[in-house]
């Protein structure tokens, strides 16, 4: 692996767009260069936000063949891994838990590569390389530990030979299963739960209010602030939001990233009350950001998800991810799926005892996965 010449860069401005965007492929849109130089360049992962960019590089022969989103964190929000108890115990047993290194997209739950790796590469070597100089900027700088977030499996499988801790999450995805039409959708449900579906959606056409989907060059340019707006309003309402956007970096998204842009709008007499900020690539869709201006009953289904899934369907995409969290959506045909991230701590004690407590949580995670999918509203595949 001597061939490989590795570095760190402190702004994705450095690196060259189409190099960056070859690595990308058809990987997950949020490691394009348009979204994560946009964060950048806003001044939302910045390191006065507690996001200071140092992106891993790695060249053969001049030729970058190789990229990890990576950043040194000043504290652990806009991560969706929570690891709050570990720098809490750190705290207790005085260790100092901040700066620690991060590998992920900010602010995004969702699953991506994280090690980006050149066509012809032997990847499962080059990410162990990656992973390796991981642990040496950790080691050097006197980090406390390295966080690979939302990462695919054979990262995973690549990484923990190092000593990198697997930890187990779940979120809840929709899958396209060949649907004609929503009519197709909502025939998969149990009789029960798919004349509640059928009720929450004819409460709105009852009060005049249009949910519809735009996507690229569909979407107005005026809507883009009310998008905003939407989204701040939201956080403004929640005990524990988090603006981690700001206005800036929604008018580069729909000026630069509007290719994957999809904003998913409810309008009663022609004014837009609702709407939810989304992307999509490659067969995916993925739910990012809602808000309502009005208080109306099963106006956050009928937008984040009944909206969604009928555009999906329409335009063939195969996987809905809305998002961390919620329950409910399990009621409205989305399934349980595992999600990973890789830890590694420097202090030897800390990493044992997580160590252990990762190994009960990943036992749990999947009982927990499996009782899930059991009681899933949807009719079994076979039965299709």
């Amino acid at each position: 692996m001597s061939d490989y010449t590795l570095s760190l860069c402190k702004r994705l401005a450095d690196v060259d767009r189409g190099e960056w965007d070859a690595l990308v492929g058809q990987e997950s849109p949020f490691l394009e260069w348009d979204w994560l130089a946009g964060l950048e360049e806003a001044g939302c992962a910045a390191p006065e936000t507690g996001w200071a960019p140092q992106h891993l590089l790695a060249r053969r022969g001049g030729r970058l063949v190789g990229a990890c989103p990576l950043y040194v964190k000043s504290h652990s929000e806009g991560e969706f891994v929570f690891d709050h108890q570990w720098s809490g115990a750190a705290r207790s047993a005085g260790i100092a838990y901040f700066p620690k290194l991060l590998a992920a997209v900010p602010f995004t739950p969702a699953t991506g590569a994280r090690f980006l790796t050149a066509p012809g590469e032997e990847r499962a070597a080059l990410i162990r390389r990656m992973g390796e100089a991981l642990l040496a900027v950790c080691r050097d700088n006197g980090l406390s530990s390295v966080h690979v977030n939302f990462c695919r499996a054979d990262e995973a499988e690549a990484l923990k030979p190092l000593g990198f801790l697997e930890r187990l999450g779940m979120q809840y995805h929709w899958e396209n299963r060949g649907y004609g039409g929503f009519e197709d959708y909502l025939a998969e449900f149990r009789s029960k739960r798919r004349t509640k579906i059928r009720r929450e959606m004819r409460e709105m056409a009852e009060q005049g209010i249009v949910v519809r989907a735009l996507a690229g060059d569909e979407i107005p340019a005026a809507l883009v602030p009310t998008l905003y707006r939407l989204y701040l309003g939201h956080v403004e309402k929640l005990y524990w939001g988090r603006q981690y956007l700001n206005e800036r970096f929604f008018e580069l998204a729909y000026r630069r990233f509007r290719r994957n842009l999809c904003f998913v709008v409810a309008e009663q007499g022609g004014e837009v009350i609702a709407g939810t900020f989304n992307v999509q690539k490659a067969g995916a869709f993925y739910g990012r950001y809602w808000g309502a201006f009005r208080e109306v009953k099963h106006l956050h289904f009928n937008v984040c998800y009944y909206g969604a899934i009928d555009h999906c369907i329409r335009t063939g995409i195969r996987r809905f991810e809305p998002g961390a969290g919620g329950e409910f959506k399990q009621l409205r045909g989305f399934d349980a799926r595992p999600t990973r991230s890789l830890h590694a701590l420097a202090h030897p004690a800390l990493h044992e005892a997580v160590g252990e407590h990762l190994q009960r949580e990943r036992a749990h995670m999947q009982r927990l996965i499996a009782r899930v999918n059991e009681e899933s509203q949807l009719k079994p595949a076979e039965a299709e």
